[in-house]
């Protein structure tokens, strides 16, 4: 059972709300920073090609839209947020936009995907844009410099390799202040909600319909909080609990449901012994993976132009275990590891040599934006014995993922928020989509986040270990739901429950 949470809510200022669908509720909040210069809203955007083959395969187009570093000094420097528009054919019900999650994921191309899932009429009736956030890939975007490309990982096995953790986020957290200066404060989810108004009005749209996922739904409940009467269709796809948002809170919920993921992908490693050699039961191949950890703390594993030791091997894992499709993938790449690690020829396929690239070789570049925008948006605790308590308590049930759920990560180090966090206390309609098996956002934060939107309405896919649904897993049941609200705006009658087809 959740927690009460309409404690924490002010109660001042409160205003009555005619009952209408719709109405924001007397818990939206007014945003300080709403006087945006005409030289922002009234900008004329320049559409030309993306150069990107998907979106150009897609027949869209692309703009910069410039928008102030700080809405708090709206005189003071700009920077460029990249948006791609894919026009409707008959667009009666205006814009998507849209966000692929992260936080710092890019999204120029995300609709692609996503409107493969529409159907032809939902399609139709929308002109589909894609963004890359403030911050992050075409945008105007953070690069610390960083010697690795992902600012998490696991804080190894014992007190040395939590030592090693807490200096190399300590150094991460240094190359941003120096590197980024006095624009990396306002690199934040809010100032992202207000870009997304800036592009609404510059669309000429009265209001905006929304689909993200993951860090996506964060945003998405935020502009909706901050801009309820511009709010129209929102779909919030694999769910976080925004009150829980964060690198810590979040990042532990974690911890137990990538456990049961590892279970499942053992049992399926398993059922292949004479492939893999990792063992014929699920507890075989958790103590041959475990086994792999504690070697690479020893000696780092050497696998092409890679080193990977106790700090990045569970990183792989986690990065393979959001949806049963990629079973395979993973066995492929830990038995490629496995086999580095005994001595054996082994060289990454395309797959691990794209994951080891991006969290290990900072490439095409650093995922710094991840943290800015985290670290910029909620303040966390900043003793490293705080970390180092909940990765002991937490080993005995996770031993594989402990240490990565719980350690330490850069925004411990990191100057305190510019601004309160955002509380989402409305009653603007949408509808929250979310599998029980998610490894990313889990399912009670859905469920908290779905008691935080009163006028919301849940689909639930039920044990399906999937993270992201529409667009990324097809099932029947949600594209139903998903395209009949885009359609026509009818949320389901009450919550429901679909499975896999």
């Amino acid at each position: 059972m959740k927690r009460a949470k309409g404690l924490t809510v002010a109660l001042t200022g409160l205003m009555a709300c005619a009952a209408l669908i719709g109405c924001a509720g007397p818990e939206a909040e007014a945003d300080p920073h709403t006087a945006v210069p005409d030289r922002f809203t009234g900008q004329q955007l320049e559409w030309k090609d993306c150069g990107v083959p998907k979106l150009d395969e897609a027949g869209a187009q692309c703009a910069d839209v410039t928008v102030p570093v700080n809405y708090a000094d709206p005189q003071g420097p700009t920077l460029t947020v990249a948006i791609s528009r894919i026009a409707g054919s008959d667009p009666q019900r205006g814009v998507m936009l849209s966000n692929s999650g992260g936080p710092g994921g890019e999204g120029l191309d995300f609709m692609v995907d996503v409107g493969k899932a529409m159907t032809p009429e939902v399609r139709a009736r929308y002109d589909l844009i894609g963004m890359d956030p403030r911050g992050v890939g075409r945008s105007s975007a953070v690069d610390c410099k960083w010697p690795v490309g992902f600012g998490l990982h696991s804080a190894g096995l014992d007190a040395v390799g939590f030592a090693e953790s807490v200096a190399m986020q300590g150094d991460l957290a240094a190359r941003c202040a120096a590197t980024e200066g006095a624009r990396l404060p306002h690199i934040t989810t809010r100032n992202t909600a207000r870009d997304m108004d800036v592009i609404r009005g510059l669309l000429g749209a009265e209001k905006i319909s929304y689909f993200g996922t993951s860090y996506g739904t964060y945003l998405g409940a935020v502009y909706m909080q901050m801009f309820p009467d511009r709010s129209d269709r929102m779909v919030l796809d694999s769910a976080a609990d925004p009150d829980e948002y964060g690198p810590v809170g979040m990042m532990q919920a974690m911890g137990p449901l990538n456990e049961a993921a590892f279970d499942l992908w053992a049992d399926w490693v398993a059922a292949r012994d004479a492939e893999y050699h990792f063992g014929t039961s699920r507890a075989q191949v958790r103590e041959a993976v475990r086994a792999l950890i504690g070697q690479a703390a020893v000696t780092p594993i050497r696998l092409g132009e890679y080193e990977i030791d106790e700090h990045w091997l569970p990183v792989v894992l986690f990065v393979g275990l959001d949806s049963p499709d990629q079973y395979e993938m993973v066995a492929r790449q830990i038995r490629t590891i496995a086999d580095a690690a005994a001595g054996k020829p082994a060289q990454p396929d395309e797959t691990l040599d794209s994951t080891l690239g991006f969290v290990l070789k900072a490439r095409p570049n650093d995922n710094s934006s991840q943290m800015a925008i985290m670290c910029g948006d909620v303040a966390t605790p900043r003793d490293p014995a705080f970390y180092r308590r909940n990765i002991e308590a937490a080993r005995a049930t996770q031993p594989l993922f402990a240490g990565f759920t719980n350690n330490i990560t850069p925004c411990a180090f990191w100057a305190p928020p510019v601004e309160p966090a955002t509380v989402v206390r409305n009653s603007v309609p949408a509808l929250i989509v979310q599998s029980t098996g998610d490894t990313r956002t889990t399912y009670d934060g859905a469920v908290a986040l779905h008691e935080d939107l009163s006028a919301s309405r849940m689909v639930t896919l039920q044990d399906v270990p999937i993270h992201w649904i529409f667009g990324r897993y097809p099932n029947s049941c949600v594209y139903s739901a998903v395209n009949t609200y885009f359609r026509d705006g009818t949320l389901p009658a009450d919550d429901m429950t679909c499975r896999a087809d």
